[in-house]
């Protein structure tokens, strides 16, 4: 690490170079002509960016068993990725190359930079409770796909297993309710001492574990609890909530952030929500402004030319073979000296539809303050826009489901509303004298509407999320017709 944080742009440079002469041999890397590529500038002129689309044909062709199409080695894995609410799966590659030198690393330096800052740490003198994926690995044309948690847990090495709870059967069961209670039953006889796992369904989960053990605190069960490592979603809507199950001012958060395609960055400091971009993983990044995103003057710029507090798309290049890919995630550079990044939203899921370009970041730092101040809590939300009809202006129409209520819905509103347009400038500008934009609307989400939708849709557990915001109404009005129905049983 001391390495890329001293020459950081020197080691990404390196590792394309590295990578383009891996893989010249591909069927990919002779259309490109990987061989003759001898500098960035060639490179980003030769080869074109791709989404996965454009990618798929390749990606079956490999599932099928087919080798040396856009990585030399054989491809035996593909984790399996819906994205956040979309019906059609992802299948990405995963390469030996990207489980150990990714992956596995990634681990390895997490747990590394935590003890690093933490020397009293008794992390190993118990276990991790470890929240993957509800999905099985499925065998087919001797490839496997499944959630890429499922892939970590099948290929982990054994003493990563052995420090972890439950077991790795447990940890693989696909249905997701049912293993719930197998996984509080196995692991509250468990000595665990740190917790990882995307906040909403970890919070799922130790609530499960507070009722079934008739407890107000999580350190009642576990009293050498130190820890979680969490990542997924943004953490702020639930951190309050946290706070109240694991009430202790000692207790450590630490974020990481990772994907199908890759791991790409580590929380490296105590109580800092700042990640540091990890470059030397086996992936090449580049960064699109996103202010140029999807128009005819679209740049694509690599790391040595980003700049601090402007938001980004990130397009990666790897050791699985995805060549100047779209993530379809954006982030916000807060340090240059070392590079450090905060995950801002997703390319797709935002709202302009007005011009108020509103991204995740600027709705979660809003919801935060609102429930702050009116002293309320949230489960899960979603936003999409109400258009003009006439001479009617647009708004935005907010789903929420609460956990604890505001006193006033009203009240909520209008606080939710300035916080908006304290965060970000555009809306504010829509929102003057109802210029554009009238006052948000807020729909009251019935108990656990947001976990049907899911269930419904057959996406519990794992990875899945729900869309924070939309510029089409699609998933508000599934929502808003399921707010209406009664529960599951």
């Amino acid at each position: 690490m001391e390495l890329f944080l001293k020459y950081p742009n020197e080691v990404q440079l390196e590792l394309l170079h590295i990578l383009l002469e891996t893989a010249k041999n591909t069927e990919f890397g002779k259309t490109y002509d990987f061989a003759s590529i001898n500098n960035y500038e060639t490179f980003k002129e030769r080869v074109p960016v791709r989404s996965y689309e454009d990618y798929e044909s390749m990606i079956e062709r490999s599932r099928l068993g087919e080798h040396n199409i856009f990585w030399p080695t054989s491809i035996k894995w593909f984790a399996k990725s819906s994205g956040t609410t979309n019906a059609k799966s992802k299948f990405i590659p995963v390469s030996q190359e990207s489980l150990e030198d990714c992956h596995f690393a990634a681990g390895k330096d997490l747990l590394c930079m935590y003890l690093n800052n933490n020397e009293n740490s008794k992390l190993f003198t118990g276990k991790s409770l470890r929240l993957g994926g509800s999905k099985e690995l499925y065998k087919e044309n001797g490839t496997s796909f499944g959630d890429l948690s499922a892939i970590i847990i099948d290929n982990m090495p054994f003493w990563a297993d052995f420090s972890s709870t439950p077991n790795s059967e447990i940890s693989l069961m696909s249905d997701w309710e049912f293993k719930m209670k197998a996984i509080v039953n196995e692991t509250i006889q468990e000595n665990v001492t740190s917790l990882a796992g995307v906040p909403s369904w970890m919070l799922v989960l130790l609530n499960e574990v507070l009722e079934t053990t008739d407890m107000e605190s999580l350190f009642e069960i576990w009293n050498n609890l130190e820890v979680y490592f969490h990542g997924g979603v943004s953490f702020e809507p639930y951190r309050d909530q946290y706070h109240k199950v694991l009430p202790s001012s000692s207790f450590k958060y630490y974020e990481i952030y990772n994907a199908s395609e890759g791991f790409f960055a580590i929380q490296d400091r105590n109580d800092s929500s700042e990640l540091l971009l990890m470059l030397d993983y086996g992936i090449f990044y580049e960064f699109i402004p996103m202010d140029t995103y999807g128009s005819e003057s679209e740049k694509i710029i690599p790391l040595s030319e980003v700049e601090v507090d402007k938001n980004y798309a990130i397009v990666i290049t790897t050791n699985a073979g995805l060549w100047r890919y779209k993530i379809g995630d954006t982030v916000r550079f807060t340090s240059i000296n070392p590079y450090r990044i905060k995950v801002t939203g997703r390319t797709k899921h935002h709202i302009n539809v007005f011009g108020e370009e509103l991204i995740i970041e600027n709705a979660e730092e809003a919801l935060r303050k609102a429930t702050k101040s009116t002293n309320c809590e949230i489960v899960d939300y979603t936003v999409a826009p109400i258009f003009m009809q006439g001479r009617e202006k647009g708004a935005h129409e907010w789903v929420i489901e609460f956990k604890k209520y505001p006193k006033s819905i009203e009240e909520f509103t209008i606080v939710l509303d300035k916080h908006l347009q304290e965060v970000n400038s555009d809306y504010e500008a829509k929102r003057y004298n109802n210029t554009t934009l009238n006052i948000l609307q807020i729909r009251e989400a019935r108990k656990g509407l947001f976990y049907d939708w899911l269930k419904q849709k057959n996406k519990l557990g794992g990875q899945h999320k729900i869309p924070r915001l939309s510029n089409q109404r699609t998933y508000i009005e599934e929502l808003l017709e399921l707010n209406n129905v009664n529960s599951f049983s």
